[in-house]
């Protein structure tokens, strides 16, 4: 009976939230600055295509996203990188409609096999995953973003440090440093760089530049160019400081990763090497022994 009654649960909750979603109405507040924006507009000036408007399901899974969930998805997303291929909206529906799914699908092969309440459970478990697999996703995509930042941070602030002593101001020589760079450190330096021709000042640009990338090292060499110009002091010998620390750092980080190899190594050994040789060489004589005795 709790088996045929979860599929009926499912669907009455999705239909209530639905209808929750479709009666409360648009944003109220975001509709007038939309408007405000596109106020003498037309569209046949210029571009032909229309404000967009975005899809009725991307606007029903952004009010059926809590709040505090919505903030920890844009912060992930923000630390990702702002991924093209994820937006953000795609996101929300990949979290209202893969649950969906995956619990519909799960609990009517349920209800069709009258299986256990485990089954039940694993269902449940699916569900759960479902519904936060675009963190995952994004947490995971955030550390290969700092891990590939922190690699790439010494030899940009080595490009600085050479661009500044022939004679480069400190801006022009994160531009160079950012136009000749492909990965994600040269994307943040280039958008430090808008931030601060849009007006921010260059503290303000810098810590948000931190707080996006979340780099230990980066933060550590945004303190260092803020109190340089904080006290006057020449930006040259900061970033040469900076480069030759960074370095020491990567050495170091190398070092210690190859020292972990052999601890790393025990466990595939014993459990997989180990037990084949012991069978290969102590197999035959075995085999013989129990020949011998019977």
């Amino acid at each position: 009976m709790t088996t045929a009654l979860l599929p009926v649960l499912v669907l009455s909750g999705g239909l209530g939230l639905f209808v929750w979603a479709v009666l409360i109405g648009p944003d109220r507040a975001r509709a007038r600055a939309v408007a405000n924006l596109h106020r003498g507009y037309d569209p046949r000036d210029g571009l032909d295509a229309a404000p967009d408007q975005g899809s009725l399901l991307q606007t029903l899974a952004k009010r059926l996203t809590p709040a505090p969930m919505y903030r920890l998805l844009d912060k992930l997303h923000a630390k990702a990188g702002r991924p093209a291929s994820w937006p953000i909206e795609l996101l929300l529906v990949v979290k209202i409609v893969l649950p969906l799914v995956a619990g519909w699908a799960m609990f009517t092969l349920t209800a069709a096999t009258n299986s256990s309440t485990l089954f039940v459970l694993v269902a449940v478990v699916m569900i759960v995953v479902t519904y936060f697999l675009p963190e995952l996703l994004l947490y995971s995509r955030g550390i290969e973003r700092r891990e590939q930042i922190t690699l790439e941070l010494a030899d940009t602030l080595d490009q600085m440090t050479i661009a500044v002593e022939a004679g480069l101001g400190f801006d022009s020589a994160m531009a160079r440093a950012g136009q000749n760079g492909s990965g994600p450190l040269a994307e943040e330096l280039i958008r430090t760089l808008q931030d601060i021709q849009m007006g921010q000042s260059r503290r303000q640009a810098f810590e948000a530049l931190g707080k996006r990338t979340d780099v230990v090292d980066l933060r550590r060499f945004i303190r260092a160019v803020i109190q340089a110009d904080s006290y006057g002091i020449a930006i040259a010998d900061v970033l040469r400081t900076q480069a030759s620390e960074m370095r020491m750092k990567r050495r170091q980080r190398a070092e210690e990763k190859a020292m972990q190899v052999p601890v790393k190594v025990i466990f595939p050994l014993l459990l997989c090497i180990l037990p084949v040789l012991f069978i290969v060489l102590l197999g035959p004589a075995v085999m013989d022994i129990v020949a011998a005795f019977s």
